[in-house]
């Protein structure tokens, strides 16, 4: 994929850093990060859901943070023993630290989170200000009254 230089147009805007910081970011590869898989789903108009697959790790070993439109989620498991006597033979469950950072849009507010069956599920809901929404604007008619008082006036 072809880099596209943004900096000519950092000369010739104002507030758009942050898009063209982000544009910059998504044609290069996260360095190939598949730890832990994910899915992103629509739940309603502006509902949004994700689901990671963190199998092993439990709440406590979790952490969720929104900050400035990015969502972090860390995962670090504690060291555990196997028991006295016991060895480990093969892992086959990934026991891995991991952190996953997700873009959000403006006014996308994280709802809540919930760990269930090894799924960790992370609920969005976009909450547009009322000055920010669209709103209907009324179109009066001139009344026949008023115009006669006009006509009355100019001759």
């Amino acid at each position: 994929m072809r880099h596209v230089d943004f900096s000519p147009l950092y000369r010739s805007t104002v507030g758009f850093d942050r898009l063209f910081t982000m544009l910059d970011s998504l044609a290069q590869p996260e360095s190939a990060q598949t730890y832990p898989p994910y899915n992103i789903e629509r739940t309603g108009e502006d509902a949004y859901r994700i689901s990671m697959a963190v199998a092993g790790f439990s709440e406590d070993e979790i952490s969720i943070e929104a900050h400035r439109n990015v969502l972090t989620v860390k995962g670090e498991r504690k060291e555990e023993g196997n028991g006295e006597g016991s060895e480990l033979l093969y892992r086959g469950i990934a026991s891995r630290a991991f952190e996953r950072r997700f873009q959000l849009a403006d006014h996308v507010d994280v709802v809540g989170a919930t760990l269930k069956n090894g799924l960790l599920f992370v609920d969005l809901k976009r909450n547009i200000p009322e000055e920010l929404k669209p709103r209907k604007i009324a179109i009066t008619a001139t009344s026949a009254k008023a115009k006669q008082i006009e006509t009355k006036t100019a001759a």
